[in-house]
């Protein structure tokens, strides 16, 4: 019987085999063949802790007998205010910059950034109205950046293939060069130039870019932007979507840096991966802006299931094990393990530029056939879950970024196959 669902990031077209899971525990996924998958991605860059962690599940049990659903136009609960108060509690600070003090719940990453633009946008309009500014329209974005499917996410995204076909409805923006290794300056220079137009925010992915292909950039250059939108009063806006909760090794990504962002977006892992939630962090000159006695003038976003009770219990219980267990020790273990295994695989002809960044890593098979659309990547996903692993590369490069759980004998299995993987499919020059 052909199912009916339509999947992302799926071209049905082809009559791919589309597996059956029927349950989860700590880093394995199992089928309903039988067979099991080590989770190498944490099921889209989501789970920390590992599938149907205990603390989690209860407390999403718990919950749904209490309250499960709250208009939150005007009411609360106290999930959310526990998880609001966590967030900033957690969140990047620094002596010399004003903290992030407001939580916007919303219920996906996309959802966040579009919270994020809509506060930015929101702000210069306010400002306006009230005669402190000009207004401020443009955004700026880092090169292969990415930051959702949702139009304004999209639109600050990089523009290819992935939203090739609704161009019409994207705004434009201003896009700065990544910071490649030994061209840092030009990006700095370029930022400065691009602020000095007075622009309204500059957005980006701290440290690393995800879906542009895992490209990272040191900390130096994320505090030295910051810097520059700083003395332009260009909002800094920090996804940190994908690198928050322990991902590059540090809880946020801006921690690594020293930088307090103006607005932030996290998800994915604010519930440990158990349950979708997403929030938007903001300064206080953002919320104050926002505020007023006029009614016409308050923050017109919201969806049906803003700061739902049962995702704000499990992303408390999440926010829980971070205060309460070494999570980062976990996670410093774990790269450094990775790290020592991915300095043998880069040694194969058949790789290159083998690159860590916390527990994230990532390495490129050499293949005459390289970019996002490369026939090798659908072809190395059915090898490594021929072989027991969930992988999702981007094109031809391959990366790791599993639960924080994963074990030395499941990381050793994957490197095996990662190596039998370049043997079968790489074509060294």
């Amino acid at each position: 019987m052909t199912s009916p669902v339509w999947h992302p990031f799926f071209q049905h077209g082809l009559n791919e085999p589309i597996p059956l899971v029927r349950r989860a525990e700590g880093a394995l996924l199992h089928l309903a063949d039988g067979g099991t998958l080590i989770d190498c991605i944490s099921s889209w860059w989501v789970t920390t802790h590992g599938h149907c962690h205990p603390r989690i599940a209860a407390a999403i049990a718990g919950q749904a007998g209490r309250l499960d659903q709250l208009i939150f136009a005007g009411y609360t609960h106290e999930p959310a205010e526990e998880v609001a108060r966590g967030l900033i509690e957690l969140a990047p600070r620094a002596a010399d910059r004003d903290p992030l003090a407001h939580a916007f719940f919303s219920d996906s990453g996309s959802t966040a950034v579009e919270v994020a633009l809509k506060m930015a946008l929101g702000y210069w309009h306010n400002r306006a109205l009230d005669g402190l500014s000009d207004p401020r329209h443009r955004i700026l974005v880092l090169q292969h950046s990415y930051h959702g499917d949702t139009i304004g996410a999209m639109s600050v995204g990089e523009r290819g293939v992935y939203n090739a076909a609704w161009s019409p409805l994207l705004f434009d923006v201003d896009t700065v060069p990544f910071p490649h290794e030994g061209k840092e300056q030009a990006t700095l220079d370029a930022l400065e130039a691009a602020c000095a137009q007075r622009p309204a925010a500059f957005i980006v992915e701290p440290l690393i870019l995800g879906a542009g292909g895992m490209l990272i950039y040191p900390p130096s250059v994320l505090r030295d932007m910051a810097a520059i939108c700083a003395r332009h009063d260009v909002l800094f806006i920090a996804d940190e979507v994908m690198t928050g909760w322990g991902r590059t090794g540090a809880l946020f990504a801006c921690d690594q840096a020293g930088v307090v962002p103006d607005i932030m977006a996290v998800a994915k892992g604010i519930t440990g991966g158990a349950i979708p939630l997403a929030a938007t962090l903001a300064t206080p000159r953002i919320f104050d802006a926002h505020r007023s006695t006029d009614r016409a003038r308050l923050f017109y976003h919201s969806s049906s299931y803003t700061a739902n009770a049962i995702a704000c219990a499990a992303a408390a219980a999440n926010l829980a094990i971070w205060r309460e267990e070494d999570v980062l020790g976990r996670i410093a273990t774990l790269g450094q393990a990775m790290a020592d295994r991915l300095e043998e695989l880069g040694a194969h002809p058949a790789f290159a530029k083998a690159r860590r960044l916390g527990a994230i890593a990532a390495i490129d098979l050499i293949t005459p056939d390289a970019g996002y659309l490369s026939d090798v990547a659908p072809r190395l996903r059915a090898f490594a879950h021929e072989n027991g692993l969930l992988l999702r590369p981007l094109g031809n490069t391959i990366y790791l970024m599993p639960p924080y759980c994963l074990d030395a004998d499941q990381l050793d299995h994957v490197f095996a196959v990662l190596q039998k993987a370049g043997e079968k499919f790489g074509r060294p020059a």
